[in-house]
Formats: C-alpha cells, sequence, structure tokens
C-alpha cells in the first residue's frame, strides 16, 4: 500500500487537477487516553499564535513504539476526543490512523492527508520535550517535507534547535492522562481536568475502573 501512494505527491496532485483554497491546518495526534484540557489548550494557542484554520486531533490505533500505558480500544479513545472538541468550530477529528489500524508512522499518515489534501499548509504539533527525539522519527527527513513542526513548550522552558520548528509557548497547565487514568481507578474527582462531556462517557461506559 505504501509503495503506491509513494508516487511523487506533486505528480499525483497535478494527475488529479486539484484546486482549492489554502488552509493552515494543525494536526495534534497521540493516544488520547484520555484526551483532558491541556489538549485542548494547546491547540488553541497553536491556532492563535500561528492564525491556523483548524487544528483536527488524531487519535492513533496502536504507537509505533512499546505502549506500556495499556491504551483502551481506539473506537472509545476517538468517541472521547469528538466529545471534547464538541462546540469549538476550529477543532476537528481525524480517524485515518484509527480506520486503517495498526502501528500508526506519522510519516505514512501525512502522506496520504497530503495527497488527499493538497491545499493543506499542515503544521503538526509536538510537545517541547519530543523535539530531540524526532532523530528517532519513521523516515523523518520525508516527513520534514510534508510538514511544519510546531514545538508547544511551557514559559522559561529550553528550546531544542535540533529541527527546523515553529515554536509556541503555552501556559502551564500541568495536566496528564496518566494522572487521570489513576485518579478514575481510584474513584476520585477528575472535574476541571477532562471536559464534562468526556467524564461523562467515561462514567456511562466504565472506563479506567481498573487502571494500575
Amino acid at each position: 500500500m505504501i509503495n503506491t501512494i509513494e508516487k511523487n505527491v506533486t505528480q499525483l496532485q497535478a494527475e488529479r487537477g486539484f484546486v482549492g483554497e489554502k488552509k493552515k491546518i494543525g494536526i495534534i495526534g497521540g493516544t488520547f487516553n484520555p484526551p483532558h484540557l491541556g489538549h485542548l489548550m494547546i491547540a488553541e494557542q497553536v491556532i492563535d499564535q500561528l492564525g491556523l484554520d483548524k487544528v483536527y486531533f488524531m487519535p492513533n490505533a496502536k504507537p509505533p513504539h512499546v505502549d506500556p500505558k495499556g491504551a483502551i480500544d481506539p473506537l472509545h479513545r476517538a468517541k472521547m476526543v469528538q466529545a471534547a472538541i464538541s462546540g469549538n468550530p476550529h477543532f476537528g477529528i481525524e480517524l485515518l490512523e484509527v480506520q486503517r489500524g495498526g502501528k500508526s508512522y506519522t510519516y505514512q499518515t501525512m502522506l496520504q492527508l497530503k495527497i488527499e489534501h493538497p491545499n493543506y499548509e499542515y503544521y503538526f504539533i509536538i510537545g517541547g520535550d519530543e523535539v530531540n527525539y524526532l532523530k528517532t522519527w519513521y523516515r523523518i527527513d520525508d516527513l520534514l517535507k510534508l510538514v511544519t513542526f510546531v514545538g508547544v513548550n511551557r514559559p522559561g522552558e529550553p528550546r531544542s534547535n535540533a529541527y527546523p520548528v515553529k515554536w509556541v509557548e503555552v501556559p502551564n497547565l500541568d495536566i496528564s492522562s496518566t494522572d487521570i487514568r489513576q485518579r478514575l481507578a481510584q474513584q476520585r474527582t477528575v472535574r476541571y481536568l477532562v471536559p464534562d462531556a468526556v467524564a461523562t462517557y467515561i462514567a456511562e461506559n466504565g472506563l479506567y475502573t481498573d487502571d494500575k
């Protein structure tokens, strides 16, 4: 499959006669296990500071590296993302990796999206601490031709110059999915850590009650 889509992107676009309004689109990928207010705040700050048209939240099916977090079913995670972003017209959900299944390699995903949406200029959002690890990403040099990386860091944090990255500073909102899962397993409140709609979905489906 990958060999098929690795035909020159420009050539494919010309063959298909793509036209359309240029848009600046952000992608924030992750496990979203579960999605929380920190994810939403980051996306909103990137939209505001870089003037993006929209940010799509892209839950993965299976991370490319060993995932010690034991992520729950991707359909549950996708439904929680949909609940979390409801009401913000600048947010959307991208289900390509969930629908494709298997391990999620960003290069493969973004190549496919670039072919499908040649009028989009993509900005891939990652945490500032992830920038130093870009060298380990699958086909990173080719990926850099498809997207502009956006590094999100907190005020006062050092910025890596390992790769060309647009930097966006965001407030220091210290919320993690790991902490939320632990709180849920201990039957503690997660109010104001996740959107109310996400908390309701978690409760209705009995998620994370046995998380270790």
